[in-house]
């Protein structure tokens, strides 16, 4: 008896509340519903992605730590973080619609007269552990309070970036909403928030709030919070339509065809968040380069330039081999390509896409020089009308 509760204790002792918890129930009775739930786990638009890196475990620690690369991986000084109040965001937008991104993924979007929260993550790592995992590289550009009040959080999938146990558990305390994939509910059940105020999407599942209508659509991802990864919780993209704008935050995905139905469907877009960090070589099906991220803006607003791409899941965390700044360079050089109008706000700078975008290339007073492989002659170049196989699907050719 002592053994096995010795044994039980280490268990539980690896097993940390941030890791959430697993669906049963009726929950994991819908989940095997899915017309996108096969042979017991999720499947991706064209296929499942390979999730695991191509190269060798011992490769990928030899480049995290190699001596030339890792000064690239973080600012040269203090990151130009935009001193965001509560009174700033008190002020109603005049268009209808302002855009604040909060670093990496997380973004409030006023819209209509409502006001949306994508991926919120306030925590100082993007880990289940305080004293391990991937560190910020700016601080929170203000307190989760002074946000003010949120009618809904939007959750693009359960991976630590996008889905952070103290932020969660702090808004599980207001009034607000949660719009989350299939599974994903059993997380912030498990965190104290009530069932009667989650909206769990399969794709394509659209619901209410108040006056905006969210659709759970496509990516192409993985997920996975714990010791075993189950593939039991669903990866999103989202579309959010108000009265008389109409928002998307791609999550984390690799790019796919599935851009084009989606803004077929739903678009064209007044401003589109869209992941262009963390790419690497070697997972090239699950995170787009900037390169990529351009060419999804432009198939979500029918293939030509529209809108506003806001670039998301950069600057916060070093989550791949890249230079920390590059998705920033890469991403202008890219949407000037295409003659698309892409916005560079400093984390908590709050901008509205219908008046003036913030283009400045702040990163560069505390980043290194970068070489820019993109811009070498046989790197392909982007255009409105280029094909998807000009798409460059390497981060350093």
């Amino acid at each position: 008896m002592t053994g096995l509760r010795s044994q039980s204790f280490g268990l539980r002792a690896l097993q940390p509340e941030a890791f959430g918890a697993e669906p049963r129930g009726e929950r994991l009775a819908r989940i095997r519903r899915s017309p996108h739930f096969k042979d017991g786990v999720f499947q991706n638009p064209g296929g499942t992605a390979h999730t695991r890196p191509s190269a060798s475990p011992l490769d990928l620690a030899k480049m995290y730590f190699d001596q030339d690369t890792r000064p690239l991986r973080a600012p040269d000084g203090t990151l130009p973080v935009h001193a965001t109040t509560f009174a700033d965001l008190a002020k109603p937008p005049v268009t209808g619609l302002r855009v604040t991104w909060m670093g990496h993924s997380s973004v409030l979007a006023e819209i209509d007269g409502h006001r949306v929260l994508f991926d919120p993550v306030w925590g100082e790592r993007c880990s289940p552990f305080p004293f391990a995992g991937p560190r910020r590289l700016h601080p929170v550009p203000l307190p989760l309070a002074a946000l003010g009040p949120v009618d809904v959080v939007v959750i693009s999938h359960d991976h630590y970036d996008h889905l952070d146990m103290p932020t969660i558990k702090a808004l599980a305390g207001t009034d607000t909403l949660f719009a989350v994939p299939l599974g994903v509910g059993a997380h912030l059940e498990h965190w104290g928030v009530s069932p009667d105020r989650l909206r769990e999407l399969d794709w394509h599942e659209s619901a209410k709030v108040g006056g905006l209508t969210l659709t759970a659509t496509p990516a192409r991802h993985f997920c996975g919070r714990g010791l075993r990864n189950t593939q039991h919780t669903l990866w999103a993209s989202w579309v959010v339509e108000g009265d008389e704008h109409r928002i998307y935050h791609s999550g984390d995905t690799g790019y796919f065809d599935g851009f084009q139905d989606i803004g077929a469907a739903h678009g064209p877009f007044d401003v589109t968040m869209i992941q262009i960090g963390a790419y690497s070589e070697y997972w090239t099906d699950i995170h787009m380069t900037p390169q990529e991220g351009v060419r999804a803006h432009l198939d979500l607003q029918g293939g030509t330039p529209h809108g506003v791409l806001l670039p998301i899941h950069w600057g916060t965390f070093n989550l791949a081999f890249h230079p920390w700044a590059e998705p920033g360079e890469w991403t202008r050089d890219a949407a000037e390509e295409a003659g698309q109008a892409a916005a560079f706000p400093r984390p908590g700078e709050p901008f509205e896409p219908a008046g003036t975008l913030p283009a400045q290339a702040w990163w560069r007073t505390v980043s290194a020089p970068i070489d820019r492989p993109w811009r070498r002659p046989e790197a392909p170049r982007i255009s409105p009308e280029a094909p998807r196989t000009d798409i460059d699907l390497a981060c350093d050719r």
